[in-house]
């Protein structure tokens, strides 16, 4: 590892990302007490396997243990892979919300809305979702799957979307198999349903090319770099056509949840510069990305 890694935490990043995990503890709860359980729906990640755990001692052993016990002692050892692995900011942030996570799942009571498995997944995916992808929309993680993808990852270099497609796979097919097939489909459903919806509630993963043509190319490139750490690609030599004045073309990538903050740079460093953007662009090469 080198050298320690030293853990400084502003105060108001701690308030920010602890209020946060607040949130999403509630917005989880909400998604398992009050759709997925009443439903008999299977959630994805370690919460689902945590529902087949949960199952399983039930009938085979009749033994009764609380459920959020059990998400917090399996969340347990990922702590310790995270720490080791990815970041001791990360994994003290995500201590924070499946602590916040495991207390909410206690507090709020299974409140069966509907038993009617088509609206438990359709509801609980949507709110799961939302609640996901707004934790990573603000730089958390629930723990879970997300620690062990988050790992390979990092060691790797590659993306390692088969992990999770594999690991809720096994966990619909066992949902099938305890409940019944047909809810098997149900969590596929909800699955895909959650991931929609995160997809866009977190916008960070979205790339967007951006061209800027501007008279002001240094105001322009000092602003951008200094604020979101992005490389620009200068092309001289360009003139309008209409007034033949000399001009500079800039290229560059930056995130969907990156662009309020690019309009705000550009009406500072040049409000009469145009600009293309291109959405959803394939990035093939080095794309900075800060992770968690």
């Amino acid at each position: 590892m080198g050298k320690k890694e030293r853990i400084k935490i502003p105060q108001q990043e701690y308030i920010q990302k602890t209020g946060v995990a607040v949130l999403y503890a509630l917005i989880a709860s909400v998604a398992l007490n009050i759709f997925w359980r009443p439903g008999n729906i299977y959630a994805s990640g370690l919460t689902g396997f945590v529902q087949i755990i949960e199952t399983l001692l039930e009938r085979l052993f009749h033994v009764q243990l609380p459920f959020s016990v059990l998400y917090y002692l399996l969340n347990l050892p990922l702590f310790i892979l995270a720490w080791l692995k990815i970041s001791r900011k990360f994994t003290i942030f995500t201590l924070i919300t499946v602590t916040l996570t495991s207390i909410s799942l206690a507090v709020v009571p299974i409140t069966p809305l509907t038993t009617d498995p088509l609206l438990c997944a359709l509801f609980g995916g949507a709110v799961n979702g939302f609640g996901v992808g707004f934790a990573l929309k603000n730089g958390i993680s629930s723990g879970g799957l997300d620690i062990i993808t988050l790992s390979i990852r990092k060691m790797t270099g590659k993306t390692v979307g088969s992990v999770a497609i594999i690991f809720n796979a096994g966990i619909a097919l066992t949902a099938g198999f305890l409940f019944g097939w047909q809810y098997a489909f149900y969590s596929i459903l909800s699955f895909f349903i959650s991931g929609k919806v995160m997809d866009e509630v977190y916008t960070k993963q979205k790339k967007m090319q951006v061209m800027i043509i501007t008279r002001h190319s240094d105001q322009v490139i000092e602003a951008m770099q200094s604020r979101l750490r992005r490389g620009i690609t200068i092309i001289h030599g360009a003139e309008g056509a209409y007034d033949r004045v000399a001009q500079e073309v800039l290229f560059t990538v930056i995130t969907r949840y990156e662009m309020s903050a690019f309009v705000c740079i550009m009406k500072e460093a040049d409000p009469h510069a145009f600009v293309s953007i291109s959405d959803n662009v394939t990035i093939l090469g080095n794309f900075y990305d800060p992770g968690m």
